[in-house]
């Protein structure tokens, strides 16, 4: 997977930036070295969030995926015990 030049947090603080100055998108993408697409994606997808909800999201995410996990290895233990169940010995 690419790396990310900046970190989430950073990002919200360039979104935020923008946003309270009322600067251009072109001045901001221009004095941090990014494309107005990448901005626009940016702002897409961390519009709104401060530092703190972006952590909970990220806690939430980590849950979902553990839980998601848990439930498909149930899943698949449910049917081996009935395939044992269901064979004549």
């Amino acid at each position: 997977m690419k790396k990310m030049r900046f970190t989430e947090a950073r990002i919200i603080w360039i979104l935020n930036d923008q946003s309270q100055q009322d600067k251009k998108v072109s001045e901001v993408c221009r004095k941090h070295g990014i494309s107005e697409a990448t901005f626009c994606n940016w702002r897409s997808k961390y519009g709104g969030m401060s530092v703190d909800e972006l952590k909970r999201l990220k806690e939430l995410e980590y849950g979902n995926v553990r839980l998601k996990r848990i439930v498909s290895n149930q899943g698949l233990e449910i049917d081996a015990i009935k395939d044992l169940l269901t064979k004549k010995f």
